[in-house]
């Protein structure tokens, strides 16, 4: 079941204790701001990139398309995520849930088809029949649909090892589209999220409060600081889940009595269901070590959606999570 899940959260957590790989290359000469700092003094605005058809993958591999993608097949949340904040439409999704979010798409993401198949292991027939003029992987993972794929389409993998890589990311999207105007207007918005949220923070003492974000079905994994998720939340709360070394597996492999140890007051849970897995919260409900757990005994440990999570991954999901997780820490 680890493994199973360990899978599935790699949808997102691309990682230096996950999979490998450098930051996304940016075509702006604008750099992504530095982490958030709680200040009073107004943030950068952005700056509106220029058209170009050439972006370059986490390998250093540059891929130039021959026209605008209009037709692009999503394999990654990312890619669902800067489509949306760009505002265009994927052809075709893997990650339904997200792009049905009211806070994305909405009733109209259930006209999206969905491409069927594993993560990684997608069913290349249906990404051709949504003709696309190209489709977005992530790295690490689809470049073994490199050669069927891209009989039909380029194929661009991304890797997300920080917001800063989701904010370039937007600008590569935005560039290869002509979506300057749209992209400042969403870095604008994300990074002003970002000042208020370190600001929110810190006027409420966040650091001084240990949070958890953890997954799970039948077993458990933690987001550690070397993964993307627990880094950004470590900006802004007290995080001390650092990576156990060794591999995927080991990195986040946090036991129950582990997690007591550290007394975390709030919690984040992932519950990925894999047939009759219950969610994360019942499946140890009544585990006594788990009980002794403070954000257990005050009821501050939340069930959250792994699709937002564990996939969004771009400058859209990040500005939800942070929200989610300030309205609740404080709540």
């Amino acid at each position: 079941m680890r493994k199973l899940i360990a899978a599935t959260v790699l949808l997102a957590l691309t990682t230096a204790t996950g999979c490998g790989g450098s930051d996304a290359k940016e075509p702006a000469a604008a750099s992504a701001p530095a982490a958030p700092v709680a200040s009073a003094a107004p943030v950068a605005s952005a700056t509106a990139v220029a058209a170009s058809l050439t972006v370059t993958d986490p390998t250093g591999k540059t891929l130039t398309l021959k026209k605008v993608p209009e037709r692009v097949v999503c394999l990654t949340g990312i890619c669902d995520d800067m489509l949306v904040e760009l505002g265009l439409v994927p052809v075709g999704t893997t990650t339904p849930k997200l792009l049905t979010r009211p806070d994305y798409l909405g009733p109209a993401g259930k006209d999206v088809p969905v491409i069927p198949g594993s993560f990684g292991g997608e069913d290349v027939a249906a990404i051709a029949r949504a003709k696309p003029d190209l489709v977005i992987g992530l790295a690490g993972v689809h470049e073994g649909l490199a050669p069927a794929v891209e009989k039909f389409a380029p194929l661009w993998n991304v890797q997300v090892k920080s917001y800063r890589d989701s904010i370039g990311y937007l600008r590569n999207m935005a560039a290869l589209t002509g979506r300057g105007e749209q992209q400042t207007k969403a870095e604008n918005a994300f990074t002003a999220k970002l000042a208020d949220g370190a600001t929110r923070a810190q006027a409420a003492g966040l650091k001084d409060k240990t949070v958890l974000a953890m997954y799970g079905g039948s077993s458990i994994g933690v987001n550690t600081t070397d993964d993307v998720l627990g880094n950004f939340l470590s900006q802004y709360f007290g995080y001390p889940w650092p990576s156990k070394g060794g591999g995927f597996e080991t990195a986040q492999a946090y036991s129950i009595e582990e997690i007591l140890a550290k007394a975390p007051q709030v919690i984040f849970v992932q519950s990925f269901s894999f047939g009759n897995a219950k969610p994360v919260t019942e499946t140890y409900r009544d585990n006594p070590v788990w009980k002794r757990i403070p954000a257990v005994t005050t009821g501050k440990i939340y069930e959250v959606q792994p699709e937002l999570w564990a996939s969004g991954r771009g400058t859209r999901a990040f500005g939800i999570i942070l929200e989610e997780a300030l309205a609740k820490a404080t709540g």
